[in-house]
C-alpha cells in the first residue's frame, strides 16, 4: 500500500506539468499569431518606425523665383519630371532657346546686284557735273561712234576698270532737271569720286554750259530697250589671241566667260573693256555674259571677225 500512495503523486505532477508546458505553448502561438497579423503592430515596431518617419526631411518650398528661373541643366535640355509624365506648361522667359540651330540666310531685296562693284542699284550718289565735247561719243570705253550723245565719262575712281562701261545713269541738278545719259568714257584724275563729265548736250539739259560745274545726284538705271546684245572681237583677234567686247547690254556687264573642255573659263577685263585671251582659249566658240544682278545670257555661233558688231538675240531682263 506504501508503494502505491507514492506512485500516485507523481503523476499528478506529471500530468500538471504537461498542461503548464501546454498552456506555454499555446500563449507562444497567440503571441505569433497578433505579431505576423497585417493589420497588427506590436507597440515595440511601431514606436521603433515613429522616430523614424519624423526624422525624415522634407524639401523647402520653391520661392517664386527659384521656379521661374530653370536650372543650368534644364537650359539645356528641358526634361520633364519623372512625379509628373505630363510636362508643366512654361513660360517664353523659362523656356530655353535652342543652341548651334542654323540660321536662314535673308533673302536678297529685289532689285540687288551681288556682282555690282562701287555703283549698286537702287543707291543715289552724290557729286558734281561738268561738261567736255564728246565728238562722235565714242571714248575710253571703245564702243564706237554713236548718234546718240547723251554720254558721260565716269570718274575714275567709279569707272573701275571699265566696269561702269555702258551703264545708264539717271542724273539729277538741284533745280530739279534731269537727264538719260550712257557711261562711254572715263574722267581722269583729279576727277573726284561721285563727278560725272558729261557731254556738252547732255550737260545742257541740266543748265548753261557758262556754269561750267553744279552739284547733282545720280544713280544707276535698267532702261526698258529693244535691243538685243551685240558682240565685236577687237582688231587682231584670231584662234590664238582674242578680244571679246559686247556691246548694247541693258545692264552693267560683270563677267564674260569662254566655253572650253573642261568648262566655264572666265576672262580678264581691260580698262579699255575688252576682255582678254591671251592663249586663243575659247575663242570663235560660245560665249557666256553676266550682269551685275547675276543673270547669265549664252551666245553661239559668233565667229572671229574683227571688227565687226555682230548682234545676238538675247537681252538682260529689266531691273
Amino acid at each position: 500500500m506504501a508503494s502505491h500512495s507514492r506512485r500516485r503523486p507523481l503523476r499528478e505532477r506529471r500530468t500538471a506539468l504537461v498542461l503548464a508546458v501546454a498552456v506555454a505553448a499555446v500563449g507562444v502561438l497567440l503571441s505569433l499569431v497578433m505579431a505576423l497579423r497585417p493589420d497588427s503592430e506590436p507597440n515595440a515596431v511601431r514606436a521603433a518606425a515613429e522616430p523614424a518617419a519624423g526624422n525624415r526631411s522634407s524639401a523647402p518650398a520653391a520661392t517664386p523665383a527659384q521656379k521661374a528661373k530653370p536650372s543650368p541643366k534644364q537650359k539645356q535640355k528641358p526634361k520633364p519630371s519623372k512625379a509628373s509624365p505630363t510636362p508643366a506648361a512654361t513660360t517664353p522667359s523659362a523656356r530655353p532657346s535652342p543652341t548651334g540651330a542654323p540660321r536662314s540666310s535673308p533673302r536678297p531685296a529685289s532689285g540687288t546686284a551681288p556682282l555690282a562693284g562701287r555703283i549698286q542699284p537702287q543707291v543715289t550718289y552724290k557729286g558734281v557735273a561738268t561738261h567736255y565735247d564728246a565728238a562722235d561719243g565714242n571714248g575710253a570705253c571703245l564702243y564706237g561712234p554713236s548718234p546718240d550723245l547723251m554720254v558721260a565719262a565716269m570718274n575714275h575712281t567709279d569707272y573701275e576698270t571699265s566696269k561702269a562701261c555702258g551703264a545708264h545713269i539717271l542724273v539729277r541738278a538741284a533745280n530739279g532737271a534731269s537727264v538719260t545719259v550712257r557711261i562711254t568714257n572715263e574722267c581722269p584724275l583729279p576727277c573726284a569720286p561721285g563727278q560725272l563729265d558729261l557731254s556738252k548736250e547732255a550737260f545742257a539739259k541740266l543748265a548753261g554750259l557758262s556754269a561750267g560745274r553744279i552739284p547733282i545726284t545720280w544713280s544707276l538705271l535698267s532702261p526698258s530697250t529693244s535691243d538685243t546684245v551685240s558682240i565685236r572681237y577687237k582688231t587682231g583677234s584670231s584662234r590664238h589671241w582674242c578680244g571679246i567686247q559686247a556691246l548694247g547690254h541693258r545692264n552693267p556687264l560683270a563677267r564674260l566667260e569662254v566655253k572650253t573642255g573642261s568648262g566655264w573659263s572666265r576672262l580678264t577685263r581691260t580698262e579699255y573693256n575688252y576682255f582678254l585671251s591671251p592663249g586663243g582659249t575659247g575663242c570663235g566658240g560660245a560665249l557666256r555674259l553676266t550682269d551685275i544682278y547675276g543673270e547669265q545670257l549664252t551666245v553661239d555661233g559668233i565667229t572671229i571677225r574683227p571688227d565687226a558688231v555682230q548682234p545676238t538675240r538675247v537681252q538682260f531682263a529689266r531691273h
